[in-house]
């Protein structure tokens, strides 16, 4: 299970990123050119939380059954002091958790705006700030922290 589950968190991270991505765009676009908040503007910014969320769901599910972590929070005095493994037993977790929290709180304050100026401006501010804290928290393969491949694949 947990190879599966590393494997579509692995996976889900590219729709995370993607969505946010295109959300930030049509967010800057509409706040800069002032045009209208649309139905597909609202959509879209819908399922960018959910896909964050999902995301969310299976990180934390991961987190609890992840050897890297066990071993981390059973030996914290040792593994604080090695980079990796205070990375995911430590430092991925909350980065990712103060991200998800700003997309959450965006969405919700841009769903309450009452123009869409303001709805397009929320967004645009609370989503960036997320992309740059999840950006800064993946393992990429040229991370300095630690790094893992790009994709996986279903073993």
């Amino acid at each position: 299970m947990y190879l599966t589950l590393l494997t579509l968190h692995s996976l889900i991270r590219w729709f995370v990123l993607i969505s946010l991505i295109i959300s930030i765009y049509l967010a800057y676009r509409g706040w800069l050119k002032n045009k209208p908040y649309t139905k597909s503007d609202k959509t879209i910014r819908i399922i960018t939380v959910s896909i964050a969320h999902t995301q969310l769901i299976i990180g934390l599910w991961l987190y609890y059954i992840s050897p890297i972590v066990d071993y981390f929070l059973h030996n914290f005095k040792e593994s604080i002091h090695q980079t990796q493994l205070r990375f995911f037993g430590m430092e991925h977790i909350t980065m990712m958790m103060i991200a998800m929290t700003l997309i959450t709180a965006g969405a919700g304050i841009a769903r309450r705006k009452k123009n869409d100026r303001d709805k397009f401006k929320s967004t645009a501010i609370w989503y960036s700030i997320a992309l740059f804290i999840i950006f800064t928290s993946i393992p990429w393969e040229f991370s300095p922290f630690t790094s893992r491949p790009y994709f996986r694949f279903f073993e």
